[in-house]
Formats: C-alpha cells, sequence, structure tokens
C-alpha cells in the first residue's frame, strides 16, 4: 500500500468497517448454507428470514442493496455483462432497479428548498408519494399553477458524499484486486475508472437535462413518431430535474391492451429502428432501453424517459460497427473477420484461419435466428469465448453498448418481436452505403487528411530536430517489451548460477576440500571426497537437467525447423 493512500484509508474508516460487516455476514451464510449446524439461521435478512435459505445470487443481491447506491450501481452494471456472470446471477442482479426504498417526502422537500426559491410552494404543487425511485434519484408528479404536468427528479439527500467516497474505497481496492489472479480478468482498475465517470456524471442532473435537450432536438426533425419530454432548464440545478410528464401508459400495459399482433409488431420494429439509426447516423444511444422506460400515448406515439444514462461512440468505432453491419447484412465472413481482427490492435497476434471459422460457426449458431428465440446471453457468452481465445480486447465504451443492447433485446423479446436480427441489419445496409458514399462524408474525409497532412508538416521537423540532438547527445532511450521475457530470464539466471555452483564445486571434489567421505592418506578413486563438493555437482546438475527439460517442453529447445 502506498503512503499516500493512509489519510484516505483512515479518513473512510468507517465506512470500511461497514462493508466489511455486511460482507461477512453474507459471507459466512455463504458457509453455513451448507451446514445444519443449530446456529445456521443465526444470520437474518432485511425482512427477518434466515440467509442460509437464500442461493448465493439471492445473497449477493441482498448484499449489494444494504452496502448502499454506489454498489447498486456496480451491480446494475455487472447486470449487463452476461460475458462475466452466469444467468442466475444476471436475474437476481436486474431486480437492483425496482427495490430501492423511497426517501420520505420532508427529506425531499428539504433539497428542494437548498435548490429552489423560498416560494417554491406557491408555483409548484407536489405529489407527496413517489413515482419511481432508483439509486440516485427519486421522481415525484408535480402541477405548476400553469397547469404544466411535470415530473419532478430529486438527487437523494447526502448521496453525492457517500458515492464519493464508495468510490474512493473501491479505487483504493481495485489495485489490489488486479493482483488476485481469479479477478484480473474482470480489470478491476479499468472497470472502476469506467464506473466512478458514469456515476459521477449521474450526479450531475444538469447532464441529464442536456442530454434530453439533445434527444428532443434530434426526434423533432427526424423521428415524429418518438417523443422525448421537454425540460424546463430555469427550475433545473445539479441536484433537481424538471421535465414533462408524458402521459399515456407504460408499454407493458400497453401491449396487453393492443389485441392487435400486427400493432406490436410495428412498435417493436418502430423502436429497433430507432436505436440503430441513432447508433448508427449520430453514435449516441439510450443507454437504458428497458420497458420501464417506454410510454404509449393515446395517439400511438413511443415515449422515451430516464435519459441519466446515455452512450456515446467515437468515429473509429462508429465507422468499425458500420462496417460490421454491412458485412453481416452481405453474409461476408471473410470481411467480418478482418473487422474483429482490428479490435486486437497492432500487437494482436491472430490466427486469421482459426479465427473466420470461429465467426463462421457464430453467425450459423445466432445470425439468423428470430428475436423471439435469440438469447443474446448465450450470443455474448459464445462472442467472448471466441474474443478470448484470440486474446481480442473490446473498446472500453463496448460495455455500455452491450447493456443497451441486452436490455434492447429483452424489450423486443417481450413485445414478441419476430424479424431476425440479420434482417434488422439488412435493412440499415442500403442507407448505410449511401450515407458512406455520401458527398458530405466524402468532403468531411479529405478534410481530416488534409488536417493531419498539415499537423504532420508542422511537427514533423521539430520532431525529427529534437530525434537528432538526442542522438547526438547520446540520450536516446529504447524500452524493449517481450512476451514470456520472465520466464526466459529465470531460466538464464538459474542456468548460470548452477553453472557456477557446478564449477566450483568441481574445484571443491578436485582439492579435497573438508569434510570429506572415505578419508584415506592414499590417493585413488572414491577417497577423500568432499562432502560440499559432492552435493554441489549433484545440486547443479539436477538444476540443469530441469532447465533443459523445461525448455524441451516448451518447444524451443532447438531452432525453429531443426
Amino acid at each position: 500500500m502506498k503512503i499516500t493512500a493512509i489519510p484516505q484509508l483512515y479518513r473512510n474508516l468507517k465506512r470500511w468497517r461497514g462493508i466489511l460487516a455486511i460482507l461477512n455476514r453474507y459471507g459466512l451464510a455463504d458457509w453455513l448454507t451448507a451446514t445444519h449446524l443449530p446456529f445456521r439461521d443465526r444470520f437474518k435478512g432485511p425482512d427477518g428470514e434466515p440467509l442460509s435459505d437464500h442461493t448465493r445470487a439471492e445473497r449477493l443481491r441482498l448484499a449489494i442493496t444494504e452496502l448502499g447506491p454506489t454498489f447498486v450501481k456496480v451491480g446494475q452494471t455487472l447486470a449487463g455483462r452476461p460475458d462475466l456472470l452466469g444467468p442466475e446471477y444476471i436475474d437476481e442482479l436486474k431486480e437492483l432497479r425496482s427495490r430501492v426504498p423511497p426517501e420520505p417526502i420532508q427529506a425531499i422537500e428539504k433539497v428542494l428548498d437548498a435548490n429552489w426559491p423560498e416560494d417554491w410552494r406557491a408555483n409548484l404543487s407536489l405529489e407527496s408519494e413517489a413515482l419511481g425511485t432508483a439509486s440516485i434519484g427519486q421522481v415525484h408528479r408535480g402541477t405548476f399553477n400553469d397547469g404544466r404536468k411535470v415530473v419532478v427528479k430529486v438527487r437523494r439527500p447526502g448521496i453525492a458524499s457517500v458515492v464519493r467516497q464508495d468510490l474512493e474505497i473501491l479505487a483504493g481496492v481495485a489495485p489490489l484486486a488486479q493482483r488476485i489472479e481469479g479477478l484480473a480478468a474482470f480489470d478491476p482498475v479499468i472497470m472502476v475508472e469506467q464506473l466512478s465517470r458514469v456515476v459521477i456524471s449521474e450526479l450531475d442532473f444538469n447532464n441529464e437535462r442536456r442530454n434530453l435537450q439533445y434527444f428532443r432536438s434530434l426526434v423533432e426533425s427526424d423521428f415524429p413518431d418518438i417523443r422525448v419530454p421537454w425540460v424546463d432548464a430555469s427550475w433545473c440545478t445539479e441536484e433537481v430535474l424538471v421535465m414533462e410528464e408524458v402521459e399515456g401508459v407504460s408499454l407493458n400495459q400497453w401491449m396487453s391492451k393492443a389485441g392487435n399482433p400486427e400493432n406490436v409488431e410495428s412498435m417493436a420494429r418502430k423502436l429497433a429502428d430507432f436505436y440503430l439509426r441513432l447508433l448508427i447516423d449520430e453514435g449516441v444511444f439510450h443507454a437504458d432501453p428497458h420497458p420501464g422506460n417506454f410510454i404509449v400515448g393515446d395517439d400511438g406515439q413511443l415515449g422515451i424517459i430516464d435519459f441519466g444514462m446515455v452512450g456515446r461512440l467515437d468515429d473509429g468505432l462508429r465507422d468499425l460497427l458500420e462496417e460490421m453491419l454491412l458485412a453481416i447484412g452481405a453474409g461476408d465472413q471473410q470481411r467480418l473477420t478482418k473487422l474483429i481482427r482490428r479490435l486486437a490492435g497492432p500487437s494482436g497476434g491472430v490466427d486469421t484461419r482459426r479465427l473466420h471459422m470461429d465467426v463462421a460457426n457464430f453467425i450459423v449458431d445466432y445470425g439468423a435466428q428470430d428475436l423471439g428465440d435469440f438469447r443474446v446471453g448465450a450470443a455474448l457468452e459464445d462472442l467472448g469465448g471466441i474474443l478470448r481465445r484470440h486474446s481480442i480486447q473490446l473498446p472500453p465504451q463496448t460495455s455500455t453498448l452491450l447493456k443497451m443492447l441486452i436490455s434492447l433485446e429483452g424489450t423486443l423479446r417481450e413485445m414478441g418481436a419476430g424479424f431476425g436480427s440479420i434482417e434488422v441489419a439488412q435493412r440499415m445496409t442500403r442507407s448505410l452505403i449511401k450515407k458512406r458514399l455520401s458527398p458530405k462524408r466524402r468532403a468531411r474525409q479529405v478534410r481530416h487528411l488534409v488536417e493531419d497532412a498539415q499537423y504532420f508538416l508542422q511537427t514533423a521537423p521539430e520532431e525529427l530536430t529534437s530525434l537528432m540532438h538526442q542522438f547526438r547527445s547520446g540520450e536516446i532511450r529504447i524500452n524493449l517489451m517481450h512476451r514470456r521475457l520472465a520466464p526466459m530470464v529465470n531460466r538464464i539466471v538459474l542456468g548460470g548460477m548452477a553453472s557456477a555452483v557446478f564449477l566450483g564445486s568441481s574445484l571443491m571434489l578436485a582439492l579435497q576440500v573438508p569434510p570429506v567421505l572415505f578419508q584415506s592418506s592414499e590417493p585413488g578413486n572414491f577417497v577423500n571426497v568432499s562432502i560440499l563438493g559432492l552435493l554441489g555437482v549433484l545440486g547443479s546438475s539436477a538444476v540443469m537437467a530441469w532447465v533443459t527439460v523445461a525448455i524441451a517442453r516448451s518447444g524451443q529447445l532447438t531452432r525453429q525447423g531443426d
């Protein structure tokens, strides 16, 4: 542990004790489940039930809930990663969304008093019963004096300090978890960094206000059948968000009343097209498309709410996704294999032939399935296996994208969508080709090339001059990285030490250094044998034999082809 981490540890000591106490209780319950001791029911859940009666996945969900909002957010993030957790854990962690107890109205009003003018009650009537709760915010209906019906989203009191403290603790634990073999594959440090950015962004409701305004401007011009609520910026702060109440029924209620399956199918296509077009055209997406965030109005418009989590893709990754969709739509397995290879980066040594076979099998298994039968969890598990086998790591932005795709797939499956995933990609192929060949896009690409060339011409002379100066002054440093270099160096060092011990021991045998075996005053064979020399020769010979066998087993005892 670093010296600089000691003040952080002391500052968060009370929270540390609380976290360890909760983990200890649920961990002991896990051990007691397999026993029949009289005290196995000692540990109780939040409703007074014995923890030993719950499954391990249920105890994980209960522990996360008790640990607080930051860990709830971690659980919600993991719920979108079926490539990391099994389906029983995924199903339990999905319940974290709907099991957050509400804050009393008095606590909510105190937050509003701190953010709004003193006479806000004269302008707005607020319902005391919460419309919805989440790990960070709580929602109440309200009505302005001018008749506007709004939804007021309020940040939970004191949540910001708790979240930042928990994130600080997680940041301190992540490097330790990185050293544990079973956890290193999850990249705890990177995961905590990504989670911190997301959670800190969600703490500031001004970010959600900007997301709402941005998405509303998009749908007004391009998606007349999609509705995004307006926001009243004059009442919005870092802790409070005021937006239009989208009237209608939830998507699930609408499906139960729709009656005609063709209407539901049309709505499912509308939803899929909206997300795919927005992803391709703008590189952004609403990251939480579960049915509770969709409201269907009397006019058939599909309203979308809760823009606290929005994903964005950079131009490079978006272009790569476009090309993948074109390859899938054309059934071009060779092209898709090359695109997946690009994810490996310049240092990725990928067996193209094996990767092509894996991609071909993946497309055969999942490409033509109807969304009613398609399971994203199983598909991601197989895709993750392909990427792991070929040492290919997905870019950081894809974690939110995967979460969105899983949630969207679940929503479409609940709607009974009968169109295939390949069909969705094929319907986008024509527009993608048109977009990629458009003069506007070509002009933008040419402009980027000119700007890059100009930057290179401006910086190259200075960089070359600096390099020549370092070369003349002897300041050039070359950093080399070699895979599996540590075992090779260890073998060299061990072999050198064994050789030195062998030579020294041979001299001790030749000089008959005491203590000796078979002591005799007459010279001859097997007399006056140095014990230390004999042990040294035998030990060093054994070490050198072991090194030789290890090199032989690695297949590198001789040169390639000999």
